[in-house]
This record gives C-alpha cells, structure tokens and sequence, in this order.
C-alpha cells in the first residue's frame, strides 16, 4: 500500500521509518506521474512489509518538495535511516527502480 503523505507528517512517515522508503512526489496536472504511479502501487505490493512507500502531492505541501529542491516531477526519492540516499527523475520502468530498492534492504 502507498502512504498519502504531507508537509505535516513527512518526518513522522518518512525520515523516522524504522523501513527504507520511496516516496513518489507528484501533482495531479503531471501526466507523467500518472504513468509511473501503477509501477509504484506494484513495487509496494510486492515489497509490502519490507520496504514503504510513500506519495506526496507537491501542490499540496510545497515545503517538502523546496527542502529537497524538486525541479520536476515525478521525482522518486530514497531514504534510509532518515536521509536521501536516491533519486531518480521521470516516469522510469520497474526494472529502473527495483534494483534500487533490493540495494536498501
């Protein structure tokens, strides 16, 4: 399951998980994040327990996306013990991003 996440609770769900996490920062308008929103529903099936996953809507909670400079969306972000340790920009496959996520666990 993705976690819908905001400025608000950010450092709760994100950076204090006791898990790796992804999270998809995106806005309605982008058609892009569209596209890649079904390939990380997939992954957080497939990792469920293991590995959390997170989407955070930039329109919403701006604050987040300044902090970590997001210029363009999808932005698909890794965290490990409460820091950044990826990134990947655009609507990429699967096969992208799995490897990145099996690094982290």
């Amino acid at each position: 399951m993705v976690k819908n996440v905001t400025d608000q609770d950010f450092e709760q769900e994100v950076i204090k998980s006791t898990l790796p996490v992804l999270v998809d920062l995106w806005a309605p308008w982008c058609r892009p994040c569209w596209m890649v929103a079904p390939v990380v529903d997939k992954l957080a099936e497939r990792y469920d327990g293991r590995f959390k996953f997170c989407r955070l809507n930039i329109d919403e909670s701006p604050q987040t996306a300044a902090k970590y400079r997001i210029m363009s969306i999808p932005t698909l972000m890794f965290f490990k013990d409460g820091k950044a340790v990826d990134t990947v920009i655009g609507a990429v496959p699967e096969r992208v991003l799995q490897p990145k996520i099996e690094e982290l666990l």
